[in-house]
């Protein structure tokens, strides 16, 4: 309640300070039965001092297309810079920190599972979110849900542990990390719109690859900033304080987010939408009445890039710095060098995309994958720092190769009026499938069977999407 009544209040004066009464007109006039008539949207802008409809419609208010490529780029690297401290926080400190002493492996179980909280969240950010975005617009929406994530994270760093709240913390702690996952599962979708919508022709996949450089941007942050604290602080400094800097400087990183998108005009194709008065009612409901095969299609689909990046990220992390006593430090390094490569292959893999076409490239990418999965245990278990940097480097690497299209192949599965729900439910569901459990399965299977079975588990993923790709 408490995040619907945040968005209903900011999405509001989004939609206010981006001097677009049409908005405001086409959802009155559909509740009042007034379609055939624009004297409300003319009075509205006489009261608000604003240009009516025609004069909007007719005025050159889009941005340039750099700026809207930033705009979509910025505030996913944001969101998933603090979607990233946390799931680092869970490998190193919060199971230390908001559970009581007792067994190591089962405070990473826990920790783990509080990981997982957020992604059953995000297809319900992705519906609300998505409501809002295939009725009100793209811009509204896109500011409130970095809101959301903004302050959910700047909590979490206020928040007490177990020493001091007891249960209440863990309790407290789930409900923030619930918060941050619906604020991540409203602006994947909107971001991926914001900058295909606004697409030169022959250039979608392209287009759709600013969004998706946010995540391996964001990731090198969070990991350069727990690399800082460990490097300049004591283990006793960074478990008592040290661990949550980077959640107050999240605060910051919205701000800067929020005054790029606050400049920002409509996408074409949803203004062409809102003047014909095409959206929906109820968006979900006619998404999962036409294009439910979709959804659940590109859900399985998208099972590859996130199974790769938090095994490589949050398991491995866990169990180098844990199992094999790599220290934290190094390993935090290793990682840096890891996402160097997702971060190069993703525009390569946008390009082919445009060029070749998005199967084709998905495909090949899920069957590198699989192998891939075959060569976790013997590099892993190894010990050695370059075999474990080659490991890392090679699942980030896929990671980007097939996560790189998808900016543009899951808003080409749905139409306009709905491609915000639907694109954004796809992507969010297979965070469920391919990333909530993904650190919890993982530590079940070494502590039940070895490391080998997480790389059967890690090839079983790629093949799940290998499949869906091909069959939508």
């Amino acid at each position: 309640m408490f995040f619907m009544m945040f968005f209903t209040f900011f999405g509001g004066r989004c939609v206010l300070y981006a001097r677009l009464p049409i908005l405001y007109a086409n959802d009155t006039a559909e509740n009042l039965n007034l379609h055939k008539t624009t004297s409300l949207c003319n009075h509205l802008s006489r009261q608000l001092n604003l240009p009516n409809e025609s004069a909007i419609l007719n005025a050159k208010t889009s941005p340039s297309t750099t700026h809207i490529a930033f705009a979509s780029f910025i505030g996913t690297a944001i969101e998933f810079y603090d979607f990233y401290i946390y799931a680092m926080a869970s490998a190193l400190v919060i199971g230390q920190v908001f559970f009581p002493v007792g067994d190591s492996a089962a405070q990473a179980l826990n920790a783990f599972l509080t990981f997982g909280i957020a992604f059953v969240a995000r297809p319900l950010g992705a519906i609300i979110f998505g409501h809002f975005g295939d009725k009100i617009g793209r811009k509204a929406t896109l500011a409130a849900s970095l809101l959301v994530m903004g302050l959910s994270t700047l909590l979490i760093g206020f928040l007490p542990g177990y020493d001091t709240f007891g249960t209440w913390a863990a309790v407290l702690l789930c409900i923030l990390r619930f918060g941050q996952g619906l604020g991540l599962g409203g602006e994947w979708g909107g971001a991926a719109l914001l900058a295909t919508e606004s697409a030169p022709a022959g250039k979608l996949g392209w287009f759709g690859m600013f969004p998706q450089m946010g995540p391996p941007v964001g990731f090198l942050l969070a990991t350069l900033s727990f690399l800082a604290l460990t490097l300049f602080l004591s283990d006793a400094e960074f478990k008592a304080w040290g661990w949550r800097v980077p959640f107050f400087a999240s605060a910051l990183l919205v701000l800067v987010g929020l005054y790029v998108r606050f400049k920002l005009a409509e996408t074409p194709a949803f203004a062409k939408v809102l003047a014909q008065h095409h959206t929906h009612k109820t968006p979900i409901k006619a998404l999962l009445k036409g294009h439910l095969r979709p959804v659940l299609l590109g859900a399985l689909a998208m099972t590859v890039c996130y199974n790769l990046f938090y095994t490589a990220t949050v398991f491995c992390l866990s169990y180098g710095t844990k199992t094999l006593n790599i220290p934290r430090a190094d390993f935090l390094q290793m990682l840096c060098v890891a996402v160097v490569f997702m971060a190069v292959i993703t525009p390569i893999s946008a390009s082919l995309s445009d060029k070749f076409g998005r199967r084709p490239v998905l495909m090949t990418g899920c069957l590198l994958a699989i192998l891939a999965g075959f060569a976790l245990s013997p590099l892993m278990a190894s010990g050695s720092t370059i075999q474990i940097t080659v490991f890392l480097s090679l699942a980030l690497l896929l990671m980007g190769a097939t996560f790189a299209p998808m900016g543009a192949f899951l808003p080409e599965q749905f139409p306009t009026e709905v491609r915000y729900t639907g694109a954004g439910l796809a992507y969010n569901l297979g965070g469920i499938l391919g990333a909530s459990t993904a650190p919890f399965v993982s530590q079940l299977l070494v502590d039940n069977g070895g490391l080998v079975w997480v790389g059967y588990y890690v090839s079983a993923m790629a093949a799940e999407s290998l499949v869906a790709v091909f069959c939508i």
